[in-house]
């Protein structure tokens, strides 16, 4: 006979300490903008997964009187149910318990965990990556990204030095639980009225990932005659040539089919980029601007303020200005953009590449969310998506390009390279006043990013060219 939670014996000191995972992990944090994310087999494993797991669970125990479930959810990808089943192995070890959701969009997790009185959420995805990468990433109670506070401590406990003692009590269950999605679906269309889209005709490339269910049902419900590319859960497709990287086939779709506009969301769905009737990209910056204006003319915008990054343009910010209105940058990163907003009561914030917050409608950056609202903007505004486009602003010619740059050490430590630093200087030099640029260690693919602004397309492309050299000179082999 099994016995109950509470007459099972206390797991051995040799026990505990088989969750101290400390050998051969980086130097560097595991934690980097979005979470941990690796290629599946080097960094991220099914046994880190298992510590991942276990002391993300201490440290959600230990910050809890009494802790709810963990809502744990996943994007397409092969590896998926792999660390799904090790993260669990590890969560229900501490103590909790697991509501498994299956394949559904990152938000999902992040709303689920916000109204079901759970110790926080848990997403599997690399996002944007390609399909031989995967991702961990924590979500606290309120359905935030978990704080850098608990995720050093996280980390700690992985590497053997977690300054509190690991508690072990009844182990948890683990429930797959994907009707809870459905919870979620209601919640995107509860702001607008069903069938308000009535008469679009819209455009959805799902990528191959997370919003390949849920995301024609909700345009669909909303009255839009909807073309889907891309809509089947295929892991070992997802966000190959399509999606919001790679918005080619979106653009051709659009034309082709006559739409209305189009949307392409990343894999697991916490950001969309939009795509007008003449196959134009309408990046983030565009829609914070159209978001923007729409909340300021209803009084939604305290201060007029937007939060964004360092990324965003310089012509959305100039534009953003003559309106009237206030802009703060960030480092990139939503986690960045989300803090800011929480320390200044801004109602508006997001990143070029997407991800748009507004806490009048969800607590997280929403792929799907940003999509209906923006295609509810452009109904209400009795114009087209092309015709806003017009009238907003021009963008300032902006490069940016990868540098792959595989060792990592080297990567994240990239400012001390001095050579590399020096070529930086002397580019902001040569282009003071015409330009900037921007160099910055990804936090979710193994790359040096170069970003290069200017006021003509040839002054961006020279230096960003020339900056792209001197990664490749001094960070690769």
């Amino acid at each position: 006979m099994v016995a109950a939670p509470s007459q099972r014996p206390a797991p051995s000191k040799r026990a505990e300490t088989a969750f101290a995972w400390n050998n051969n992990l980086p130097n560097s944090p595991l934690f980097g903008t979005d979470g941990i994310r690796s290629k599946v087999g080097d960094l991220l494993t099914a046994p880190l997964a298992l510590q991942i797991g276990f002391w993300a669970g201490q440290v959600l125990r230990r910050h809890q009187p009494n802790p709810g479930p963990v809502i744990m959810g996943q994007d397409t990808r092969n590896s998926g149910n792999m660390l799904a089943m090790a993260l669990s192995a590890g969560l229900t070890a501490a103590g909790l318990e697991v509501w498994h959701l299956g394949i559904c969009p990152t938000p999902c997790v992040a709303h689920l965990a916000s109204i079901s009185g759970a110790a926080g959420g848990v997403m599997i995805s690399a996002s944007h990556n390609p399909p031989e990468d995967n991702g961990i990433k924590f979500f606290g109670p309120n359905g935030s990204k978990l704080s850098s506070t608990l995720q050093k401590e996280i980390e700690a406990g992985i590497r053997g030095n977690a300054n509190f003692a690991a508690v072990h009590s009844a182990w948890g269950q683990h429930y797959y639980q994907p009707e809870l999605v459905k919870k979620y679906v209601e919640s995107l269309s509860l702001p607008l009225v069903p069938g308000y889209l009535q008469g679009m005709k819209i455009v959805l490339d799902l990528a191959w990932g997370a919003a390949v269910s849920v995301g024609p049902e909700v345009f669909r419900e909303m009255g839009a005659e909807v073309i889907c590319l891309h809509d089947r859960p295929e892991g070992d497709r997802i966000n190959v040539n399509c999606g919001s990287t790679h918005l080619g086939f979106l653009a051709a779709a659009v034309k082709e089919h006559q739409a209305d506009l189009g949307f392409a969301f990343d894999g697991d769905a916490d950001r969309a980029l939009a795509v007008d009737s003449r196959g134009r990209e309408v990046n983030g910056d565009y829609i914070l601007y159209l978001w923007g204006k729409s909340l300021s003319e209803a009084g939604l915008l305290p201060g007029n303020l937007i939060v964004t990054t360092v990324m965003a343009n310089l012509g959305f910010e100039k534009a953003w200005h003559e309106l009237g209105g206030q802009m703060m940058r960030t480092a990139v990163g939503d986690r960045h953009v989300c803090a800011e907003m929480q320390r200044t009561g801004s109602m508006l914030g997001g990143e070029q590449s997407g991800h748009i917050l507004c806490p009048h409608y969800g607590i997280s950056g929403d792929g799907l969310s940003t999509a209906l609202h923006l295609a509810a903007l452009v109904k209400r505004s009795g114009s087209s998506l092309a015709e806003l486009i017009d009238e907003s602003f021009e963008l300032y010619p902006q490069l940016l390009k990868n540098v792959r740059v595989e060792d990592r050490e080297l990567r994240l430590n990239w400012k001390k390279c001095q050579p590399l630093v020096e070529a930086i200087e002397r580019a902001e030099a040569a282009m003071a006043g015409q330009g900037r640029v921007l160099v910055r260690a990804s936090g979710t693919e193994p790359v040096i990013r170069v970003m290069v602004e200017a006021v003509s397309a040839e002054l961006a492309k020279r230096w960003a060219d020339n900056l792209v050299l001197a990664v490749r000179q001094y960070l690769t082999v």
